[in-house]
């Protein structure tokens, strides 16, 4: 009879299948994390056209400097963004807890969150940066594809880990938007997102570089600079971006709580189930 149970690695699939079918589901969601920063590559394109930027030591165009940044703030926005506010509010309605009481392993229902985040994140990126080279001749440095596509994964994986921890955090499902949001949109305005910090006040840049954000986008944007001399790869940087990534799940193995905060709509629904159960005893 154990042999005819499904392995980890089919339930592990099964559970990305199901996470990705519940993003598409939610269409505030998907618009947000996917069409929402492509908005933002079109609006600057049509805006400054050929124009010329001063980003990371010389002049380059406008779309060169935003479709790299832009495709790492999807993929963080499908990672960090999502999973902290798509697991703080499945905690809150009785999901986690509904699958902690099956025989589904944990590791394999927090392995499908993660996996499924970064897919998404990846097919994000993806159509950021085809936009960006189909419309506005974004240049590819073909030789920096390795370091940016691992990077990517170093960079989404620990983005994934601080969602978890941000959801950990979470005091309640419906908290978690804001949290989410007034944690990364300030982070992306001193990231080079949005604009280049190069010219800011130094106390500003030097937050820029100790949080993760900054250090994957110019990890990742190193190969679609043309400029870009020498080796692509930059081990210090991926080295911050994993350091991160090991905080946030620290944070969420200390922290991470599978029952529904106290006053949520989930424990609301539960309670004249508890009190009828209080009262037969």
């Amino acid at each position: 009879m154990a042999e005819s149970l499904p392995s980890p690695l089919r339930l592990l699939v099964r559970q990305v299948g199901y996470q990705n079918r519940k993003f598409r589901r939610v269409p505030v969601a998907a618009f947000f994390t996917l069409a929402f920063p492509l908005i933002f590559l079109l609006l600057f394109g049509t805006i400054y056209g050929d124009g010329e930027i001063f980003a990371r030591g010389h002049l380059m165009k406008f779309t060169q400097f935003y479709a790299p940044g832009l495709a790492v703030f999807t993929a963080v926005s499908a990672t960090y963004t999502n999973i902290g506010i798509s697991t703080a509010i499945d905690r809150d309605e009785g999901i986690l807890r509904r699958v902690r009481s099956t025989p589904l392993p944990r590791w394999v229902y927090l392995g499908g969150v993660v996996t499924s985040g970064v897919s998404i994140a990846l097919v994000g990126a993806l159509i950021m940066l085809f936009v960006g080279i189909g419309l506005y001749g974004v240049e590819v440095n073909v030789g920096g594809l390795p370091a940016a596509a691992t990077t990517f994964l170093v960079g989404t994986g620990s983005f994934a880990m601080l969602g978890l921890a941000l959801a950990a955090l979470a005091p309640s499902g419906q908290s978690s938007p804001a949290l989410a949001n007034a944690t990364i949109l300030p982070v992306a305005f001193v990231s080079d997102v949005f604009i280049p910090i190069g010219d800011a006040p130094g106390w500003l840049r030097f937050i820029g570089n100790v949080l993760p954000l900054k250090p994957f986008v110019e990890a990742f944007s190193n190969a679609f600079d043309p400029f870009q001399a020498g080796s692509m790869w930059d081990l210090t940087l991926l080295v911050r971006i994993g350091a991160w990534g090991m905080f946030g799940a620290l944070v969420a193995a200390w922290r991470f709580r599978w029952d529904p905060s106290v006053g949520s709509a989930g424990r609301r629904r539960r309670g004249p189930l508890v009190r009828r159960s209080q009262s037969i005893s």
